[in-house]
């Protein structure tokens, strides 16, 4: 559990119910908050999505500034470094992303992922 978090209670809720939905450009992020500072993130991204062409105008920023910690529900994404290193993340995978990124989907399904970090700035300025 990180530093400086507590959960005091049990908590459920469903992601077809969300707290908030952000819809950039075939971009749906649907926020659930959960007691102890808990936010998670269902992130769908739909085929043709990349971060530099459907996000970027939101954020404002060159390259995703995002931390990303997450697991791929389906699909596939493609991350690029701005290094120039890039991988392929593809479904039953858990990931890490640092920020400095630029991302897209892979083939004609959309991409859809659990994010446990940085889905509360995730898609805003």
């Amino acid at each position: 559990m990180t530093s400086g978090m507590r959960i005091d209670k049990l908590e459920a809720k469903s992601h077809d119910t969300p707290d908030e939905v952000r819809t950039p450009n075939k971009t749906r992020v649907e926020i659930v908050r959960l007691g102890g500072g808990v936010t998670i993130g269902r992130f769908i991204f739909q085929p043709g999505w990349r971060w530099s062409e459907c996000v970027k105008p939101v954020v404002g920023t060159d390259t995703c500034q995002a931390t990303h910690a997450g697991y791929v529900v389906s699909g596939s994404i493609t991350i690029k470094m701005n290094d120039g290193s890039q991988k392929m993340i593809t479904k039953g995978m858990s990931y890490t992303i640092p920020p400095g990124h630029d991302a897209w989907v892979e083939g004609n399904e959309p991409f859809v992922g659990i994010e446990v970090m940085s889905a509360e700035q995730y898609g805003k300025r």
